[in-house]
């Protein structure tokens, strides 16, 4: 054989060294394109006037204080606001978990005449605007005399279409044979649906724990709509109210306004370091039938 028509071994591909690098590249810019406006909103909050109004813009701090945390709680109610969220942000996650799991159920393992219906009115209800919604459930909470409470602001979202589906989804990987041997043994649904199937859907229930505590922590429209007691404001509320008040800048200025967004996203990020393992599970596998 000549070496004209010897067949030259192939090379080794390099491709793989070279996208890794790569892949690891964009996705560190875009982290920190991402991280990087909180990373300024909780430096800034430990910021002094004239570090705030530095120029050009001091990222750390040269002298590290907590005058906007004390400036804030001296202006605004801080520890009111902060009930007023965490009661409707609990009542709205733990009412989530009850219905969606109790309707992802029935849809899932129950043989219902209308299932399918049912189904396709969650998915049709996924695909509608919340903020089309905001109109009518202010109608009807206000006819019900539901302004002005914690009802009026945790009743609109005691259960969603996405906690359904997102349940349904998951307890469709529950084995039926499972749910048929403790029918057998004189089992009933409750008991099946608190005992058996709930305990093995755990992943699920964390990610539907976040989404709902997330959502109801930060919502706005609704809060602002619903409500016209300060007394009853949500934190976001009262930081918006706080942010357009033109004394603001004479109370404390933008360091005020960092503090309070930083005191607003601590307990999220709570939330999610403590269910993050089984929030990322029930992510991967929510689709899966």
């Amino acid at each position: 054989m000549t070496a004209e028509t010897a067949v030259k071994a192939p090379r080794p591909r390099r491709t793989g060294r070279v996208r890794k690098p790569l892949l690891y590249t964009v996705a560190s810019v875009g982290l920190l394109v991402m991280a990087a406006p909180f990373l300024w909103m909780a430096l800034s909050a430990f910021k002094t006037r004239q570090d705030l109004t530095a120029s050009p813009p001091v990222w750390i701090p040269t002298t590290w204080t907590l005058d906007n945390f004390s400036a804030l709680l001296d202006q605004l109610d801080m520890p009111r606001y902060f009930l007023n969220s965490l009661i409707v942000a609990v009542l709205v996650t733990v009412s989530n978990l009850l219905f969606c799991s109790m309707l992802g159920y029935a849809l899932a393992k129950l043989d219902f005449s209308g299932r399918s219906k049912v189904f396709g009115l969650v998915l049709a209800a996924l695909m509608v605007p919340g903020n089309l919604m905001i109109l009518p459930l202010y109608v009807l909470m206000n006819g019900m005399g539901l302004i002005d409470t914690y009802a009026g602001l945790v009743l609109p979202f005691a259960a969603g279409a996405f906690g359904v589906f997102l349940m349904r989804q998951f307890m469709l990987q529950v084995p039926d044979e499972l749910l048929e041997a403790a029918r057998i043994d004189g089992a009933g649904e409750w008991y099946i649906f608190w005992r058996i199937v709930l305990p093995l859907v755990k992943p699920a229930l964390a990610t539907l724990t976040i989404f709902a505590f997330l959502g109801s922590w930060n919502n706005f429209i609704w809060p602002l709509i619903a409500t016209n007691d300060p007394d009853k404001y949500t934190l976001p509320v009262a930081l918006a109210t706080f942010a357009n008040d033109p004394n603001r800048t004479v109370a404390g200025g933008n360091g005020m306004l960092m503090a309070g967004s930083l005191l607003v996203v601590l307990p999220v990020l709570l939330v999610f370091a403590v269910l993050q393992r089984h929030f990322t599970q029930g992510i991967a596998t929510a689709g899966i039938k």
